[in-house]
């Protein structure tokens, strides 16, 4: 938690700032990506590759009662805009996902979890390679804890389940 604390800036850039709206959206989020979670894991080991993607027809469902396909016909793109959310669509949402579920099948959903927070890790790094942004030294120490965090949580059991002996220095 510390470490996606800085790793995002909040400490050093200015305060804290808290909207209502924007603190209820990100529980929600919170808790669908919790439940997406365990249920793809669910879904992925009930059924064979692809019946899930009655969930991403759901979504689609859902999302065309909220932006009819007319609205989107009336809005006229070019030829350069369909192919942008084309590609956009591939590379952001259908790469990312289906390479998720394909780690699900091999990770506990805790563990993919904890695997996930490497997110705002590489968000900031390609920030800082491809667009220039400045990485602060906090946003380096926040990497550096998320990375630690990560790799001591998906140590093996045993590992943690050994009794840790510290003895006293001379």
């Amino acid at each position: 938690m510390v470490g996606c604390t800085l790793a995002v800036g909040l400490v050093g850039s200015g305060g804290f700032r808290m909207d209502a709206r924007g603190v209820t959206a990100a529980l929600l989020a919170a808790f669908s990506f919790a439940f997406y979670n365990v249920g793809g894991t669910a879904c992925w080991r009930a059924t064979t590759d692809g019946k899930c993607c009655c969930g991403a027809g759901g979504a689609a469902a859902f999302w065309m009662l909220v932006n009819p396909p007319w609205k989107i016909v009336a809005a006229h793109y070019g030829r350069a805009q369909w192919g942008f959310m084309a590609v956009f669509s591939l590379l952001s949402v259908l790469l990312p996902f289906s390479c998720y579920f394909a780690g699900l099948q091999y990770l506990e959903p805790t563990r993919a979890i904890v695997a996930s927070c490497l997110e705002p890790v590489f968000s900031i790094v390609i920030a800082a390679l491809a667009l220039g942004e400045l990485l602060g030294t906090m946003q380096g120490v926040g990497i550096a804890l998320v990375l630690v965090a990560i790799v001591l949580i998906q140590l093996p059991e045993r590992a943690r389940d050994e009794e840790l002996v510290v003895e006293m220095m001379e």
